[in-house]
Formats: structure tokens, C-alpha cells, sequence
């Protein structure tokens, strides 16, 4: 089992109803890709953090170690924002020579990757907070009473179970190779993480094979039925989730400067 489905089972908001995870988790990732304000991404990354750290008890290195893993590949795709192709390198913070080009940076393209990047941080969490404190099964219970199509729920259950069967399979190359010092030197790393890469998806279709095959002989028809845990929706938390969403948003309006020309007919 993965450390996010252990901490989605045993956080303190494991009680919490999930369908009030779910609203507080895309009510607030919607305000954060609407609003270009960086401070608005800071605040859902703020918030997000505190209610996985504070609220579900969830150790604030794990939290920071799920945090930085997509910083790499954000940072790959803000760049291409941030580095302007020009003839004239007038208005360059830093750049360089290609042929009759300038290739470089502005004031302007940096800010604009940085709140890019912001906001996709600030997505992110809000999909770790909902990951993190939901099991999938309750996610895909919610799902179920809100009347989405069949089909899409059980693809979602498949994939889910699917990833756990292709990190075991993983998980079993890698230790086997690794016995056999596989991974000794540079040269044979290449060597076994190419063969790894190779078998896995051939051995993890196999297994998936198998895992169809045992669901079949338990008379699986297409749907997978499990037990779903009860929950109550509080109204205290109907309530929070409001007031929280509200101070979102009139932050968010505020700090994109949306009130400024009211500002300004007042003054005159």
C-alpha cells in the first residue's frame, strides 16, 4: 500500500464526510487557477499545508517531500515562459547569442513563470489535501451518489488498483536486480533499468491479467461493489467551508486588484 492511501485511512479527517473534502478541495483549486494573483497561490498552498498538517496529523516532511516532487518537471515547463526569442536584447535581464537571435529573460517573463508556477503548486496541493485525507473508495462512493456514469467510476477504481499492481512488479524487478548487482556501476544501472523498463509492463499486464481473471471467478459483471463507510455531513463544516471559500475569494478579488476602479470613483 502506498504511504498516501495509509495516511488517507488513519488522518484525523478520515471521519470527515468525503464529499465535504471534495467541495473544500475543488471550490479552492478553481479560485486558485482563476486568479493569476501569486499571493492568492501562496494563501491555497498556506492553507493547504496547514490543513494536512495541523487538521489530518499528517507529518509536514512528507507533505513537503510530495510537494517538491513535480517542482522539477513545473520548473521544466515554466521555462518556456520565462525565456523570450528576440532580435533585440534591449529590455534582457540575461541572455545569450544564437545567430542573429538573443535568446533570454525579462522582468515580465519571470513574474509570469513565477505565478504559473505558483498556481500549479497551489493546484497540486489542493489535490494532496483531498488525497490525502480521502480514500479512494469513499472518493469513488461520492461519485457513485452523485450519478456519474458507470463506466467512468469503474475505470477509476481499475486504474487505481492498477497502479499498485505495476509499483509491486516494480518493486520485485528492482530488488531482484539489485541482488545481483545490477546497479553496482553506472554501465550495468543503464543496463538493468533499460531491462526493468522493458519487462515491467509485459510482467504487470500479465498480473493484471491474472487480477481480471480472480475477479471474474468471484462473478465480477462489470462493477465492483465494496463495503463504503458512513458518513454524516456536518453542518459546522458546511458552515467553515463557506466562510473559508468567502475570505478566498474577497482576498483573491482584492489582491487582483478587481476593487481598484471602484477605489478610484470613490476618490473622485
Amino acid at each position: 500500500m502506498l504511504k498516501i492511501d495509509q495516511y488517507a485511512y488513519i488522518n484525523r479527517l478520515a471521519h470527515v464526510h468525503p464529499l465535504e473534502k471534495m467541495v473544500l478541495a475543488l471550490v479552492t483549486m478553481i479560485i486558485c487557477l482563476v486568479f493569476s494573483s501569486p499571493a492568492t497561490s501562496l494563501i491555497v498552498i498556506l492553507s493547504m499545508a496547514g490543513m494536512v498538517i495541523w487538521l489530518a496529523r499528517i507529518p509536514a516532511s512528507f507533505f513537503l517531500k510530495l510537494m517538491l516532487a513535480p517542482v522539477a518537471f513545473l520548473l521544466l515547463s515554466v521555462l518556456t515562459v520565462a525565456f523570450v526569442w528576440v532580435k533585440d536584447p534591449a529590455g534582457l535581464l540575461w541572455g545569450f547569442n544564437v545567430g542573429c537571435y538573443t535568446v533570454g529573460v525579462t522582468s515580465r517573463g519571470l513574474i509570469t513563470a513565477g505565478a504559473l508556477l505558483l498556481k500549479s503548486l497551489g493546484a497540486v496541493a489542493c489535490l494532496y489535501f483531498l488525497s490525502l485525507t480521502t480514500p479512494m473508495v469513499d472518493i469513488l462512493s461520492v461519485l457513485k451518489a452523485l450519478r456519474m456514469p458507470p463506466l467512468f467510476i469503474e475505470l477509476m477504481s481499475l486504474v487505481y488498483r492498477f497502479i499498485f499492481v505495476l509499483l509491486d512488479t516494480a518493486d520485485k524487478i528492482y530488488t531482484s536486480q539489485a541482488s545481483r548487482w545490477g546497479y553496482a556501476t553506472l554501465k550495468t544501472s543503464y543496463s538493468s533499468l533499460g531491462q526493468l523498463v522493458s519487462n515491467l509492463f509485459t510482467k504487470a499486464s500479465r498480473n493484471y491479467q491474472m487480477l481480471y481473471t480472480t475477479l471474474t471467478s468471484r462473478c465480477y459483471t462489470g462493477e465492483l461493489n465494496v463495503l463504503e463507510s458512513s458518513h454524516v455531513i456536518s453542518r459546522r463544516n458546511i458552515l467553515l467551508i463557506i466562510l473559508f471559500e468567502a475570505a478566498l475569494l474577497l482576498a483573491s478579488i482584492h489582491l487582483a486588484g478587481f476593487l481598484t476602479p471602484f477605489a478610484g470613483g470613490a476618490g473622485s
